[in-house]
């Protein structure tokens, strides 16, 4: 059984080669953080060292190893990767000395195992230096060896690695699915199994990691909360608040993208949509804004969010968007 949910296209067609023997020897699986490479990574390694009929039977003494990651013949590198040679104490990117590794034991026949599976997590941290040294291995790999890219983002890649890879891409998984899945894998009650499926953006990883936080939510509602004060407050006020943040471009795209989910929602129900917005615990909330703003209001003001987005991937400066958009932003009171 495939632990990974959602990824039907990726996991027939990983299925067909295994039974035809047809494996590549090097795939890319490329999707955002958290939609579930390295799921389909290790369900591939279970597949094709499983000892079931039915492969991966997660049952076997084979698939028990490599879930439990002590498997002899599976290798995780990362930019922590434990037990494996670093090129640097800031660890910011996968160095050579990481990939002379993985060459040295690829050159090894299987210890216990049918195949040897490569898993680089990350592969966009790859320096340079690494990233040709891996060419080589790609180019001519060793038998029985399966090399797995993992990357969220391929513009990152090298061409030439990418071109001797066969690509995979993971694409969002249904919300009924995530919520599904944290109903029957998570101890946790259905309505806020829902509330995180529809939060998850599609991405089984993040769900099951916000289970377990216990400030997420909290951290979340102070946020909502800070929606609607906005509204009210005059600029002053908002320019204070933006003074707040923290300036870098990861935060501010993270707080735009907040306020686009949230007011996104404002405008489908306001458009009487409502089975299809995201922050289902803010239905009430969000159908009393909707007799305070017009559609035109809202949707103007989603369109300067989506352009702050833009300037900001343009490198424009964060701390001058999140400004703007504070002047963007209509004043009602609340």
């Amino acid at each position: 059984m495939w632990k990974t949910i959602g990824q039907t296209k990726a996991i027939t067609l990983i299925e067909g080669s295994i039974k035809t023997d047809s494996l590549a020897h090097a795939y890319l699986l490329v999707g955002p953080e958290h939609i579930g490479k390295t799921t389909l990574a290790l369900d591939l390694a279970r597949a094709l060292n499983c000892q079931g009929d039915k492969k991966p039977c997660n049952q076997c003494q084979s698939c028990t190893k490599i879930s439990n990651g002590k498997h002899a013949d599976i290798m995780i590198l990362s930019l922590d990767s434990p037990d494996i040679p670093e090129d640097d104490k800031e660890r910011t990117k996968i160095g050579i000395k990481k990939i002379h590794y993985l060459q040295n034991s690829a050159s090894l026949p299987p210890y216990e195992g049918k195949f040897k599976t490569f898993i680089i997590d990350g592969t966009e941290y790859l320096s340079n230096e690494a990233a040709n040294c891996l060419l080589k291995t790609l180019e001519e790999p060793p038998p029985r060896v399966l090399i797995l890219l993992l990357a969220s983002d391929e513009s990152q890649l090298l061409p030439t690695v990418v071109s001797r890879c066969q690509r995979l891409e993971l694409t969002p998984v249904s919300s009924t699915d995530i919520e599904e899945m944290l109903l029957h894998s998570v101890s946790i009650d259905k309505e806020k199994a829902k509330l995180l499926s529809r939060l998850s953006g599609g991405r089984p990883g993040w769900a099951i990691d916000a289970t377990t936080d216990n400030n997420y939510l909290a951290e979340r509602a102070e946020k909502l909360d800070q929606i609607s004060s906005l509204l009210g407050e005059d600029w002053g006020q908002r320019l204070l608040y933006i003074s707040q943040l923290r300036p870098d471009r990861k935060s501010a795209e993270e707080q735009i993208r907040f306020w686009l989910d949230w007011w996104r929602d404002l405008m489908l129900t306001k458009c009487g949509c409502q089975q299809a917005i995201t922050n289902i615990d803010q239905a009430s909330i969000l159908e009393r804004w909707t007799h305070v703003l017009s559609l035109v209001e809202i949707k103007d003001f989603i369109r300067s969010l989506e352009k702050s987005l833009v300037q900001i991937a343009m490198n424009a400066n964060p701390r001058l968007m999140l400004e703007c958009l504070m002047l963007d932003m209509p004043i009602k009171p609340s």
